[in-house]
């Protein structure tokens, strides 16, 4: 029996995709600069891998995941959640492979992604790639009670390709509504021992990636999931409590992408008047060095020397000199950061 999903497009379903569809619209019209937008895709990155990995177990705080994908050396973390990070960034460059192309997404993909996923982790063990061979449940992380039986492992093989086969079919359905109801029915199948929500999610995103709705890759949906856990269980569960009826879900994931949209605008009109100032200041006369630590400065706010000499990368007679020559010419001022720490610290004028 072929996939039939159940689901009814609400008037909060429809207003949401109105609102993605006007922030794509602004995503494409607007004209920011390549640097700006590689250093935000840098950040949605690192915020994507950390949140989708943190809603499966990893215990590492944003912080220890930034610096991991920076290729810095971490004391003290647990290796098992260091690797699903960097494999959960592997995974999403592996995505990007697929930006706009009109390949289907096939089962070999799928098990492509889950392979990228859990090589050299927990996982490892359970047959990367392949689909299970034995009975698995979805427990409650608290209490260990089941709270669901997926399919049988016989069953597996012919609901996955009955499942791509509806991906590559569908066509008179809006795509971010193809990408919700892929995450749940992925999830719904738990083709895997392991990984599945990682490999669900980033199905996700793979299905708006190649539909045109990558949003130049800056948003990052298990953000929104990981802020609010048992909401996004819930709305998994209500699918499985209302006969199959995908449209609580639906609406919880449409929600969750419309936010991520506006959250996205707001960085670009951001965006737009912090470029405008740094074109200002920038034909009062600077060299590399100080544009960099000026764009610094518009995006965090402050700058110390310490922090100049690493932002540019010069020692710390050069921080000085550039920063007292942005002094001379009124683009920077002195402050305290706070009365217990009297370290200069230099703000714009």
């Amino acid at each position: 029996m072929a996939l039939n999903p159940k689901f009814n497009i609400t008037t909060k379903i429809n207003k949401a995709l109105v609102e993605i569809e006007r922030v794509r619209g602004f995503l494409d019209a607007v004209k920011l600069k390549d640097d700006w937008i590689a250093d935000m895709q840098k950040k949605a990155l690192i915020l994507e891998s950390h949140h989708s990995t943190h809603i499966e177990g990893t215990a590492l705080s944003l912080e220890q995941a930034k610096s991991i994908l920076e290729g810095k050396k971490i004391k003290g973390v647990n290796r098992d959640d260091e690797k699903e990070l960097l494999n959960y960034k592997k995974a999403m460059d592996f995505l990007s492979m697929y930006l706009g192309k009109d390949d289907p997404v096939s089962e070999g993909i799928v098990r492509e992604l889950h392979k990228i996923l859990v090589k050299g982790v927990r996982g490892e063990n359970e047959d990367p790639g392949n689909y299970r061979k034995i009975q698995n449940y979805v427990v409650h992380s608290r209490t260990r009670e089941v709270v669901y039986t997926p399919p049988a492992p016989l069953d597996v093989p012919h609901l996955m390709r009955e499942f791509t086969e509806w991906i590559n079919k569908t066509e008179d359905v809006s795509p971010i509504l193809v990408a919700g109801i892929a995450q749940f029915q992925f999830v719904h199948i738990h083709p895997f021992i392991d990984g599945n929500g990682r490999t669900a999610r980033l199905l996700s995103t793979l299905i708006l990636y190649k539909t045109g709705y990558d949003f130049k890759r800056l948003f990052t949906i298990s953000e929104y999931y990981d802020k609010d856990r048992p909401a996004y269980y819930q709305a998994i569960q209500t699918v499985r409590k209302s006969n199959m009826d995908m449209t609580s879900w639906l609406e919880y994931f449409v929600d969750g992408l419309r936010s991520q949209m506006a959250e996205i605008q707001t960085k670009g009109e951001q965006l737009i008047k912090q470029d405008s100032q740094l074109q200002k200041i920038k034909k009062i006369g600077l060299n590399k060095r100080q544009e960099k630590a000026v764009k610094h400065l518009i995006i965090k706010g402050t700058l110390s020397v310490n922090e100049y000499q690493s932002v540019v990368s010069c020692i710390r007679r050069t921080a000085q000199r550039d920063l007292e020559e942005l002094l001379e010419k009124k683009i920077v001022k002195i402050v305290a950061k706070s009365a217990t720490d009297p370290t200069k610290h230099y703000v714009l004028l």
